[in-house]
């Protein structure tokens, strides 16, 4: 699918109002205004973004509440439950509100559901079947328990008090719990919206402490600096994909630090042992690597087995248990990976069948009916999806097809789903416009599970797809590339490619800078890999002085007669590390694209 290029025109007054204030390049005072930073003040703040700047967290609804709580519990020593997800958000969020009760002397512990057999939340049975009969007298819920309704009221009849610290959407009231920590919620005004679960965790242990030290709670030990807990709200807000901008970009900046530096906050054995297993070269680890290495290997727990070995890793204090541990998860990522595939396979060959589906503007396969379609399939009429790695293909059928997505595994006469969208449709939404036929859903607007009966299926997709007309335009399923400036081979330097690189961390909501240049002759050129083109590359444009820079261009269709001129070039660029040097290297992100 050819991408559709925009290139950025930023305000020139503000430009130059940033460049000579910051004494920056127009290159970087550009990047900045099109990510509508527009004031020096504004642009120092972001390219500095240090913990102190926080907005204080006493704001978000509930809190006082939640606080005051917890406290209760630990001057009483009543037994507290940490009730968490599986996914890496879910695994940090549980791991840091762990460690921090435990250190404190909490009677404290933790329960993460099974992903196939429990599903997502806090259930009714998870009262009745385990918080009873250990004799839990408080839950305090990650990631999760926005729409526990049931459970909350379960657990006040036998006793049970609940604190909710979450972050996915509420349709409705929240559950009458002790407290709902969710910036979501239609009555918080505290403007933390795009916090990850792991980060309102966080936000409530910095005002738990606060309050411990204000009640003179911590005369008898250390109290624990919370810096050495932004490694985990790093990881699980990254892995979450929430935009990386205000106190998100705070925390995961620093996360990094800790975590790529050394022995000086004291790098985690878990932490260490994953990122030797995942072949991180140079140790030094970045958002890229968090997002494409360590997330999957953490998620693999829940999506093949059970998240407890994601969360037994992280908190282990054993170096060599750490390294089983994440050889485990390596295994279980490689087996994630062929289940994904045959899934993926099964679904090209099912839409080269009936590419009828492609005109629609949404895409729901479920895999009872696909199966059944497929007459040149190896699958057996038993043989299904495995639910756990539905959301990572979803989100691959998303980035091939450009449009909303629903994949659905049957078993029983019950469907659970995952949803992945589109920059510009609001997929939760959608599906609570067709929750009259659905037993369950939750999410973001960008993914989202949900629950059906397989009864229910033609209409929620006809529905469904209604929605998705209705509340997107054609110019919703045009791929676009943002260009942020056009950059002539020579204005490119070591101090432009050091300036770029204070724009870290890049992810949802700051996304790597992309940069246009035309005319490109390539000198020199391999494949590396399976189907990488690395290449030399020189722009032959007038007055020009001919210089060259290496390149990479990453999934290159090699069957096909590969040029050698490039009329334009859409790209990023960064420094390559290799054998301890760096080289700059551009990053090649399109070719030839439609432009505005």
């Amino acid at each position: 699918m050819k991408k559709h290029w925009q290139i950025l025109q930023p305000d020139t007054h503000s430009v130059e109002k940033i460049s000579k204030s910051l004494q920056c390049s127009p290159v970087m005072a550009n990047i900045l205004v099109n990510r509508k930073i527009s004031s020096p003040d504004d642009a120092g703040a972001f390219l500095n973004p240090l913990l102190k700047n926080m907005r204080p967290p006493f704001s978000i609804k509930d809190m006082d509440a939640a606080v005051n709580r917890i406290y209760s519990a630990l001057l009483n020593h009543e037994k507290i439950l940490i009730f968490g997800d599986y996914d890496v958000d879910g695994i940090t969020a549980t791991t840091i509100l762990y460690e921090f009760l435990h250190y404190a002397g909490a009677d404290a512990s933790y329960y993460i559901p099974h992903r196939i057999k429990e599903g997502y939340g806090l259930h009714t049975k998870h009262i009745t079947d385990y918080a009873i009969p250990n004799r839990i007298n408080l839950i305090i819920t990650v990631d999760c328990g926005s729409s526990s309704n049931n459970a909350v009221k379960e657990a006040q009849r036998a006793g049970i008090d609940i604190i909710i610290t979450d972050h996915h959407e509420i349709s409705g009231k929240p559950p009458d719990a002790v407290a709902v920590l969710n910036p979501k919620r239609h009555d918080c005004t505290s403007g933390f919206d795009d916090l990850a679960g792991v980060g309102v965790a966080f936000f409530l242990l910095i005002c738990l402490r606060k309050h411990l030290r204000d009640n003179n709670f911590w005369r008898r030990k250390t109290e624990p600096n919370l810096k050495n807990y932004c490694d985990l709200v790093a990881l699980g807000t990254v892995a979450d994909m929430v935009p990386l901008v205000d106190e998100n970009r705070m925390l995961v900046k620093t996360g990094l630090e800790v975590i790529n530096s050394g022995n000086q906050f004291g790098i985690r054995g878990g932490i260490k042992a994953l990122i030797e297993s995942s072949g991180i070269k140079n140790n030094f680890v970045d958002t890229e690597d968090v997002a494409f290495r360590l997330a999957p290997r953490l998620n693999a727990a829940g999506r093949i087995d059970h998240a407890l070995t994601a969360v037994e890793l992280l908190t282990t204090n054993n170096l060599e248990t750490a390294k089983q541990l994440a050889r485990s998860l390596n295994n279980m990522n490689f087996k994630r990976h062929d289940i994904e595939q045959k899934i993926m396979e099964d679904i090209f060959e099912y839409l080269k069948n009936n590419q009828h589906l492609l005109k629609n503007s949404s895409l729901i396969l479920a895999d009872f009916a696909l199966m059944a379609a497929t007459t040149e399939s190896d699958n057996e009429p038993g043989d299904r999806w495995h639910e756990g790695v539905l959301g990572i293909v979803a989100s691959r059928i998303v980035n091939k097809y450009f449009r909303p997505v629903v994949l659905i595994a049957v078993k029983n006469g019950i469907g659970k789903g995952s949803a992945r969208s589109i920059p510009g449709f609001n997929i939760y939404k959608g599906l609570e416009s067709c929750s009259d036929h659905l037993e369950a859903f939750g999410g973001h607007s960008m993914a989202a599970g949900l629950k059906i009966k397989a009864e229910h299926m033609d209409m929620f997709r006809e529905n469904f797809e209604n929605a998705v007309k209705q509340m997107t335009s054609p110019a919703n399923f045009a791929q676009k590339i943002s260009i942020d400036y056009e950059l002539s081979f020579d204005d490119i330097s070591d101090a432009l490619i050091n300036e770029l690189e204070t724009l870290k961390p890049f992810g949802t909501g700051n996304h790597e800078p992309v940069f246009m240049a035309k005319n490109i002759k390539v000198i020199d050129s391999g494949i590396v890999g399976k189907n990488h083109r690395r290449m030399v590359l020189k722009q032959s444009a007038a007055g020009g002085t001919g210089k060259t820079i290496n390149a990479i261009h990453f999934n290159v269709d090699t069957g096909k007669n590969l040029r050698d001129n490039f009329d334009q070039m859409a790209f990023r660029l960064r420094w390559n590390h290799w054998n301890g040097k760096k080289t700059a290297q551009i990053v090649i992100e399109d070719l030839a694209g439609t432009r505005d």
